[in-house]
C-alpha cells in the first residue's frame, strides 16, 4: 500500500448499530446547527435514555461533539449536538471510458479533495486497478496538508472507511463483478470489488455510475421517483421508485441507451442497432444538440410512460456542456404526452458520478444505503428486527 495510505482503514463501531444510524441521519440533516438529544428522541421514536446512550458512544469515538446550548421554554438549556464531519471519510472512484476521477468526501458527504485524469477502460483490468489505486494514493498525499509523512486530515488521523467505485455496466453489484461492460468485454467476470480491496486494504463497493450518482441525488431529495438520465461517453439511467434506489433482480436495471428506437440505425457497440445510444452520440458528434435533446426526450417518454415516474433529471459531461438545450428539448418532448418535469442535475457537476462512488460507502452509516429515509424505515419494520448498516 502507498505510504500515504498508513493509518487509514479506521471503523467507527458505533456506526454499525441501526438505532446509531437514525440518530446519525438527524445529526447529518440538522448540519452546524446541531440538534437537541429531545429532539433526536422525536426524530427517531427511541427513548431519551437510548439516545442518551447512542450519543455517549458517538462522542466517545469522536463523532459527536456539542455546539453550544439552545435557549428552552421552560427549564434549564438544552445542549446542542452535531455531527462532526471529519470523523470519518469516503473515497468515490468513477472509471469512465475515457477518464478516472477520484474525490474525498467528509461524513456530511462535502467534497474535501478530488483529481480527475485520462483513462483507457480498454486497456486491461491490470492496468486500469493500478491506475485507480495509484490515483488514491496521490488524492489521499494531496489531501494530507503535511505531506505523507506527516498528520494526516483530523486530529486523529484520515479515517477513511472505505471506497466506492462507480463504472459503466452491466455489473454485478451484490458481488462486486464487472460484467460484459458495453464495448469492453475484456472487463466480463472480473472480480473487481475485491482486487480492489485486496490492493488498497480497504472495504469496496462496486456499482454502476448512473445508480451512484442516482443515490446522491437521492440523499438530498424530498424521496420521490425520478430517472437520472447520464450522457457522456454512454448513454444510462439511474432509478429511483419511491425514494429507493432500483437496481433490479440482476443489478441490471438502467440500461436506457440500449433501447432500440430504430430497427434499421446504425451500429452500436452493445452489437444491436439502432440503440437510443449511439443515435445521441452520433448526433452530438455532428453537433446536432437538438436532435439528440429529441431522441433523449423519446426515451425519456417511455420512460416515464412506463414507470410513472415524478421528474426526469439530466446529467453528464455532453448535458452539462448545453444543458439549457437539452433540458428544454427533451422537456417539449416529454411535454406532448406528460406533465413531468424536466431539469438539469442541479448539484455535483462533472464529479456528480464520483461523489455519488463515495455515497455508496457513507449512505450505510445512516441508514440510507438505498436512499430511503431510515426513520420512515424503522416505521416499517421494528428496530430490533432490522439488520445493522453495513459496507457490502
Amino acid at each position: 500500500m502507498n505510504r500515504s495510505m498508513a493509518g487509514v482503514g479506521a471503523n467507527l463501531p458505533a456506526l454499525r448499530s441501526h438505532n446509531a444510524a437514525l440518530v446519525l441521519d438527524l445529526l447529518r440533516t440538522a448540519g452546524e446547527g446541531g440538534i437537541s438529544r429531545l429532539e433526536l428522541a422525536e426524530g427517531t421514536g427511541l427513548t431519551p435514555q437510548a439516545v442518551s446512550k447512542i450519543v455517549a458512544r458517538l462522542r466517545e469515538e469522536g463523532t459527536v461533539a456539542e455546539a453550544g446550548q439552545r435557549a428552552s421554554t421552560g427549564g434549564k438549556p438544552r445542549t446542542v449536538l452535531r455531527l462532526v464531519p471529519s470523523a470519518g471519510y469516503a473515497l468515490g472512484v468513477h472509471l469512465d471510458r475515457d477518464e478516472l476521477t477520484v474525490v474525498l468526501l467528509d461524513l456530511a458527504g462535502t467534497r474535501v479533495a478530488g483529481r480527475r485524469v485520462p483513462l483507457d477502460l480498454g486497456a486491461g483490468t491490470e492496468a486500469v486497478v493500478t491506475k485507480a489505486v495509484a490515483e488514491v494514493g496521490v488524492l489521499l498525499a494531496d489531501a494530507d496538508p503535511a505531506g505523507p509523512a506527516g498528520p494526516v486530515l483530523g486530529d486523529a488521523g484520515l479515517r477513511v472507511l472505505g471506497v466506492g467505485v462507480a463504472m459503466p455496466g452491466p455489473l454485478d453489484h451484490f458481488n462486486g463483478v464487472t460484467q460484459r461492460v458495453t464495448g469492453y468485454p475484456q472487463w466480463e467476470g472480473f472480480p473487481l470489488r475485491d482486487v480492489l480491496a485486496g490492493r488498497l486494504g480497504l472495504p469496496v463497493v462496486l456499482d454502476k455510475d448512473t445508480n451512484a450518482a442516482a443515490l446522491g441525488i437521492a440523499l438530498r431529495g424530498p424521496g420521490d421517483s425520478f430517472a437520472y438520465l447520464h450522457l457522456g461517453t454512454g448513454l444510462g439511467a439511474g432509478l429511483v421508485l419511491g425514494g429507493v434506489l432500483y437496481r433490479g433482480a440482476r443489478t441490471d436495471a438502467g440500461e436506457f441507451g440500449h433501447q432500440v428506437i430504430q430497427l434499421d440505425g446504425p451500429e452500436c457497440t452493445c452489437g444491436r442497432r439502432g440503440c437510443i445510444e449511439v443515435l445521441c452520440l452520433e448526433a452530438v458528434a455532428r453537433g446536432d444538440i437538438e436532435g439528440a435533446a429529441r431522441l433523449l426526450g423519446v426515451g425519456a417518454t417511455n420512460l416515464v410512460e412506463l414507470l410513472d415516474i415524478e421528474r426526469v433529471l439530466l446529467g453528464g459531461r455532453v448535458i452539462d456542456d448545453a444543458a439549457d438545450e437539452f433540458v428544454r428539448g427533451v422537456r417539449a418532448v416529454l411535454a406532448a404526452r406528460t406533465d413531468v418535469p424536466v431539469a438539469a442535475a442541479a448539484e455535483g457537476g462533472e464529479q456528480i458520478v464520483a461523489d455519488g462512488a463515495a455515497q455508496l460507502v457513507l449512505a450505510p452509516l445512516f441508514g440510507r444505503s438505498e436512499a430511503v429515509s431510515p426513520a420512515a424505515a424503522s416505521q416499517e419494520e421494528p428496530q430490533a428486527n432490522r439488520p445493522a448498516p453495513e459496507i457490502r
